[in-house]
């Protein structure tokens, strides 16, 4: 189960009104809220079902009655300190939240069936959740309250959720009353006291310090070592603690931690393993929320030592989730533990190895901390989850471009018998893949075949797909290559046909193509690859690749200025192109985008464009570039293309499939974005997106809503020209143009 408890989207008080407890639920989407008098208490509970009967039987519909008239006060609840197992099994599929109370019958959080795990401040700490990386500077601030304020902003900056620190009575806690300069004791003792006399803050001071986190958007937390210190951190509110591997064992302390409800962090270094379970079936019997952290208590720690295969056998000891508390060098083995399943990493941090006390040595400097969470990020994105495999966008692409398929190897007439010796297996694998043949072999030709033809579902399902005549109030066209172009727009009543250019065709004679004039539109489509894999970009800071990419741009100009000779409709051909601005190791910081962002006005300034219109694409925030994926920063961020166009009066094409994914990316709406650059647009490309890098889906199967884009290209942009730019929608005869057609015509 997961533990929440940032409860107040699940409750309303019994003052307040239906329409009160209706809104909450639609804000919780989880279906109920519980009523709570103002002290806290609960008093009882509502459900849509609720809603739904008093809606039926009520005499008369008023939304402005009290939720006491209508709350059930018979529910299941449980106590902060009961066992978890017993909430877990009171669990149904109609009761999936259970309030967890204090001994006095307020509400302090919220079982949910759904997970395991628990929140600590805005974090919730689950199985599918990012790691939680806590920084660790417990004393490493050696006593200097502006030096753990600094330590903390750095910390911040380094990309940590949580900076931690320690407190300690080591009057109480030492049996010497916490001497330094007691004779009788350990060297190791003697040591650590002197440390603790010199270097510790008071408890004051930490309060301030953690304060000061909080000011900083980042959850404080302390290691309470005795219990007078745990007081003072729980009259302070401390959300959860960490249990330091010293008191794995100290049930003293353990039961005191229990008692406050909060959220343990438990480090496992020092003990053997006899000793890890009785600690977790202790704390499973007390239903306490705890993550056990792995950890070697050796500073620093041998590698050979680390051993986080236990990561493995911890989860199953504790029962839940587990984590990693380092003390060796370097940031490389948090980094695996998160590959092996730790949800919590706790790392020490200093602004100096080489300052006094033992923590300093195994601690990261900011620079390292900052890596190790910049890298952890890189490997939860790459675990991805154990669902069922799905080829990914890129896989698709090169799969189109690598792979096999079932070709004929001869010319067929419609219904005539497809055999096997007609079937071949070639590349590229742009039809049916090989394993099918047997799906082919019999059926009767639903239409004439080519030798060299591929095979497409259509030909297995026997449905043959044509283009018609479609109805729009606005113009529209589909992309072309030079060689399908006749084919696909003698099927429908396009007025242009966008021409999507390969490097290769900047070199044909047109003349071979086209032997008459022709009577509709066109656009250009640049290429975004040249030859010598160089990809155009206009953004560059390198001179000399960015000189090539105006070059080859400027062929491109010349190409569409021929094509005018064929197409004498069109007075002043739109030439789309993608400017550039990617980069293979990550997104860069706002003032790079700004000079590349100057880059692209100066190159674009340098090429003749007389005759001809550059309308710039807008661009997703992880580009596709031939079966590889980099990260892209110009022309996404809707703010900063209609900055772009103010100053230079440049048009875009809104490509709707790019800019969807950006909105999911950054959480942007894309309602707001569409309405932002559309008084810039003057060409869309209009597609659908899955998720941040799924682009070109056949519209209508992903995250695009079109009846509300469709309303706002009506409203702001009722004029501009669109295609259906769908990813081999060329493919089986145009097939994914006419589905994606057909489905736009009731919105456009």
């Amino acid at each position: 189960m997961l533990i929440i408890s940032t409860i107040k989207k699940y409750i309303v008080f019994k003052e307040d009104t239906i329409l009160d407890a209706l809104s909450k639920i639609n804000d919780n989407n989880k279906g109920l809220v519980f009523v709570l008098d103002y002290s806290g208490l609960v008093e009882g509970i509502i459900t849509s079902g609720d809603f739904t009967r008093w809606l039926i039987e009520a005499d008369k519909f008023d939304l402005t009655v009290s939720v006491a008239k209508i709350m059930k006060k018979d529910f299941i609840s449980f106590s902060i300190n009961d066992n978890s197992e017993d909430v877990i099994r009171s669990f149904t599929d109609q009761i999936k939240i259970i309030p967890l109370l204090d001994n006095n019958g307020r509400l302090k959080s919220i079982a949910l069936s759904e997970a395991k795990g628990f929140q600590i401040g805005g974090h919730y700490i689950t199985e599918k959740s990012p790691s939680f990386v806590i920084a660790e500077i417990g004393n490493n601030h050696n006593g200097d309250i502006n030096l753990a304020k600094k330590l903390v902003d750095l910390a911040v900056e380094s990309g940590a959720d949580c900076v931690k620190f320690q407190m300690r009575n080591v009057q109480t806690l030492y049996k010497n009353n916490g001497k330094a300069n007691d004779k009788s004791a350990d060297l190791g003792a003697q040591y650590t006291l002197d440390l603790l006399n010199r270097f510790q803050l008071n408890n004051l001071e930490l309060l301030e310090v953690f304060d000061y986190c909080k000011t900083k958007g980042k959850v404080p937390l302390c290691t309470p070592w005795d219990i007078d210190s745990l007081e003072i951190l729980e009259k302070y509110g401390m959300e959860a603690y960490k249990v330091s591997s010293a008191d794995l064992t100290n049930t003293d302390l353990l039961d005191a931690l229990i008692l406050t409800g909060k959220p343990l962090l438990c480090s496992t270094g020092m003990s053997t393993e006899a000793e890890i379970k009785r600690t977790a079936n202790y704390l499973n019997n007390k239903g306490v929320s705890f993550i056990m952290l792995h950890c070697n208590s050796t500073y620093p720690a041998p590698y050979r030592d680390l051993n986080l295969r236990y990561l493995r056998r911890l989860r199953d000891i504790s029962g839940g989730l587990v984590g990693y508390s380092g003390h060796e060098r370097g940031y490389i083995i948090p980094i695996t533990a998160v590959a092996m399943g730790a949800r919590v990493i706790e790392k020490h941090f200093t602004i100096d190895k080489n300052m006094e006390g033992n923590d300093h040595k195994v601690s990261l400097l900011p620079d390292e901390f900052k890596e190790m969470v910049s890298q952890i990020r890189i490997v939860e994105e790459a675990l991805g989850t154990d669902s069922e495999r799905k080829i990914s966008q890129g896989e698709i692409m090169n799969r189109e471009v690598l792979a096999k398929s079932l070709v004929i190897n001869q010319d067929l007439k419609s219904g005539q018998e497809i055999l096997r010796e007609m079937i071949e297996v070639k590349s590229p694998g742009q039809g049916v893949q090989p394993y099918r043949i047997n799906e082919i072999l019999g059926k009767k030709a639903n239409r004439d075949f080519i030798s060299g033809d591929y095979f497409f579902e259509s030909d297995i399902k026997n449905i043959l797909v044509k283009g018609r005549n479609y109805q729009f109030n606005r113009r529209f066209g589909i992309p072309v290559r030079y060689h399908d172009y006749k084919k696909l727009i003698s099927q429908t009543n396009v007025d242009f046909a966008e021409f999507h250019l390969s490097y290769r065709d900047l070199e044909e004679d047109l003349s071979n193509i086209f032997n008459e004039v022709q009577d509709i539109d066109f656009v250009v489509h640049c290429p975004e690859l040249f030859s010598g894999d160089h990809i155009l970009d206009l953004s560059s800071v390198d001179n000399n690749y960015r000189e090539r990419s105006i070059l080859e741009l400027q062929k491109v100009v010349d190409v569409t200025l021929n094509l005018k000779t064929y197409f004498p409709k069109t007075a002043r051909p739109m030439i789309i192109v993608n400017v550039g601005g990617f980069n293979e190791s990550g997104f860069l910081k706002a003032e790079d985008k700004i000079r590349m962002y100057e880059n692209v006005a100066h190159s674009l300034d340098q090429l003749n464009c007389e005759g001809v219109e550059l309308i710039i694409q807008t661009m997703p925030p992880f580009p596709w570039h031939f079966g590889g994926q980099s990260h892209h920063n110009l022309f996404v961020n809707h703010n900063d293309i209609v900055n772009f166009c103010k100053k230079t009066d440049y048009k875009i094409c809104l490509d709707i499939s790019h800019s969807q994914m950006a909105c999911s990316y950054f959480n942007w709406s894309l309602n707001d974005f569409v309405k932002s650059v559309s008084p810039y647009v003057s060409y869309l490309h209009i597609v659908d997106a899955l998720g941040v890098d799924g682009e070109g889906v056949q519209i209508g199967k992903g995250d695009v809503d079109f009846s509300e884009l469709g309303e706002n290209l009506q409203a702001f942009m009722p004029k501009v020209p669109f295609i259906p730019e769908i990813w081999q929608g060329h493919k089986d005869n145009g097939a994914g143009f006419w589905e994606g057609l057909s489905f736009l015509e009731e919105y456009l």
